[in-house]
């Protein structure tokens, strides 16, 4: 037999339908109120761990950014002391040296300097002289034939910044502990001496009968 609904069975099951519907829409709400909170959690953590990454990183940089600090200041003032060590070891030398060559030696100067209009300047390592003669001494830990290069031009310009020795013959020296790119060798085809280190002085390492060069 056909089943018959009345209103008050259908009003049930509305109730019902109802009922189910806002179980699970508060079901739902939970469900998501949960992931969103698990999601902020997420992203908290995640924020959290960036910013102690980034504080760090500016740790790091500002450690590394003092020890560069601290290693470019120590190497500047051995570079400075070694230049020292270097020029305390020619300087003594030179007045043997040079008078073994005939060339007698009356004074010998370290770190002479002359300036000129427009902001020129000259240094010259060693100067070592006599009534007759002026040499040029250009020390370097390592000489390298830009070295030699820059001395020949340092030579030819010397009477211009040092017009009292104007009556003087010049000539030129390099010395270094170390001799790279065949630097001794280009600086004596340009009539230059060569000082190299021989235990704990110096010596020539021109041959005997080297004539130097004089400007």
């Amino acid at each position: 037999m056909p089943v018959t609904m009345t209103v008050e069975d259908i009003w049930k099951m509305f109730e019902e339908t109802n009922r189910q519907f806002r179980e699970q829409s508060a079901e739902t709400e939970r469900r998501f109120r949960e992931q969103s909170a698990e999601t902020d959690r997420k992203i908290q953590e995640t924020a959290a761990e960036v910013r102690e990454t980034a504080a760090q990183m500016r740790e790091q940089h500002a450690l590394t950014e003092r020890v560069v600090r601290e290693v470019s200041r120590k190497v500047g003032d051995l570079g400075g002391r070694w230049g020292d060590f270097v020029e305390g070891l020619v300087a003594p030398a030179c007045e043997t040296l040079f008078a073994e060559r005939g060339i007698p030696i009356h004074t010998v100067s370290r770190q002479v300097k002359s300036k000129l209009p427009g902001g020129r300047h000259m240094e010259i390592d060693v100067l070592v002289v006599n009534t007759d003669a002026v040499a040029l001494v250009e020390v370097k830990s390592t000489l390298t034939v830009e070295d030699v290069r820059e001395h020949l031009a340092r030579l030819a310009q010397f009477k211009d910044f040092f017009p009292v020795y104007a009556d003087r013959r010049v000539i030129g020296a390099v010395a270094g502990i170390v001799i790279s790119e065949n630097a001794d060798r280009f600086a004596m085809n340009n009539g230059i001496f060569v000082m190299v280190q021989s235990g704990e002085t110096m010596r020539m390492a021109n041959d005997s009968d080297f004539q130097p060069r004089s400007w």
